[in-house]
């Protein structure tokens, strides 16, 4: 007969937890019911792992995870601060892989074990092997992932939690996996089409680097000696003073930049500057409506991604407000969360913010009126997912003429600031 573990809790709440025998899942859940046992997770125990791990040989223990008794595996895991670190792609294979196993009916741990033979990547397989070994001890799937926060943030593991508990552990892996698939989309599209503007400004400010310490002095040692002291432009005092300032004050001018830098990063770390930071970031003329829309994207995704496996309202509310990753929208979705605790809509708040256009305020609206929120806030998502790759193409588009734009004001100020003083000098020569 079957065996299942169980994590349950009695009449006065205490955490109880082990295995029974039974015909099947629901057999079992009804067994815990008569016994006065509220269930939170359920999962079939492979035969491999019914007996327990005290009476089982080394042999046994080393066969159960695919080796055998004889081969040994010596290899010593590396400490975390030292293993690769796991790429969203490869967290999207190894959850859409672990569902499709679950789908085909294999148990939990023969399915991690399973992938962790077949996984190239040494960091990703050692943790899989501790989720193996966790999942075998007696710890659920999600417990499992809340030991390695860094890979399974507080979003994924909440959403396992919710599968296991409703028995669509699956449907769930999926929904996940489409979630990592769809925001690792956006933010290669984001970082792709920056590539191009920075490598353009790069070499703008090297060109004019070049030209400020190396070119620039040698102009000025030459009207200095052909002016015979007369006054020199104001532009042509302008660039040279800056020459001057890169050539004899460059400690200077690099300490300044890293302590702006160092200014930025104090005052991003505490909650007031940080906001004003995301507020500035939202309203920035050209990169404010593609920080808006991603911001709106992933708050939409990522919270109707949770209400649609289970999680509810209010603990999803917490879970996006603290990956919300921008100051503005958390406290947005804070407001939201104080205003259902207190029985009302998630319209009304949003639309006091001040912060979503008011499409989002107003399908978020229809969404609770007619009861499918889940698939209005998908809806929104993919929506603003198009409009994002829109405004990619936009921005592209904008950021190229301005970047050269720049580059020729920059160098034709400097060829001005040094032709205007060969005019006097010519002219004093005739």
């Amino acid at each position: 007969m079957p065996k299942y573990r169980y994590t349950a809790a009695d009449s006065q709440g205490k955490d109880k937890s082990g295995m029974l025998d039974a015909a099947s899942k629901p057999a079992a859940l009804v067994k815990l019911r008569e016994l006065g046992l509220h269930t939170s997770a359920i999962e079939e125990v492979p035969i491999a792992t019914a007996v327990p791990r005290r009476a089982q040989s080394s042999a046994q223990r080393a066969s159960s995870r695919g080796g055998s008794g004889l081969n040994v595996n010596l290899t010593i895991p590396l400490p975390k601060f030292l293993r690769q670190r796991v790429k969203p792609k490869q967290l999207a294979t190894f959850t859409r892989q672990l569902a499709t196993l679950i789908d085909a009916r294999v148990p939990l741990l023969r399915a991690l074990q399973i992938l962790q033979k077949q996984e190239q990547t040494t960091g990703l397989r050692e943790i899989i092997g501790e989720l193996c070994e966790a999942v075998e001890g007696g710890s659920t799937f999600a417990e499992a992932l809340s030991q390695h926060p860094k890979v399974f943030n507080k979003l994924f593991v909440n959403m396992v939690k919710a599968g296991e508990i409703g028995g669509v552990l699956q449907v769930t892996l999926n929904r996940l996996t489409e979630f990592v698939e769809k925001a690792e989309k956006i933010k290669t599209r984001v970082k792709g089409a920056m590539i191009y503007p920075i490598v353009v400004l790069v070499m703008a400010l090297g060109i004019t680097g070049v030209l400020m310490v190396l070119i620039i002095p040698k102009f000025t040692e030459i009207f200095k000696e052909l002016l015979a002291g007369k006054e020199m432009p104001p532009v042509t005092q302008f660039v040279m003073a800056i020459s001057d300032m890169l050539i004899h004050r460059f400690p200077v001018v690099i300490g300044g930049i890293v302590a702006v830098i160092v200014l930025m990063k104090l005052v991003g770390r505490t909650k007031f500057g940080r906001y004003q930071l995301d507020r500035l970031m939202l309203r920035a003329p050209i990169f404010g409506p593609l920080s808006m829309r991603v911001s709106v994207s992933r708050f939409t995704r990522t919270l109707g991604t949770l209400l649609s496996s289970g999680v509810q309202i209010l603990q999803a509310l917490t879970i996006v407000r603290e990956t919300a990753g921008n100051e503005v929208i958390a406290r947005a979705v804070q407001a939201v969360h104080d205003s259902i605790k207190e029985g009302e809509t998630m319209a009304a708040p949003l639309e006091a913010a001040r912060v979503f256009p008011s499409m989002v305020v107003s399908m978020i609206a229809v969404g609770e009126e007619t009861g499918r929120l889940p698939d209005m806030l998908v809806k929104i998502a993919d929506t603003y997912d198009t409009e994002v790759d829109a405004a990619v193409d936009g921005l592209t588009s904008i950021i190229e003429p301005v970047l050269i734009i720049f580059l020729a004001v920059v160098v034709g100020t400097i060829v001005i600031a040094m032709f205007m003083p060969l005019i006097s000098i010519i002219s004093n020569m005739k």
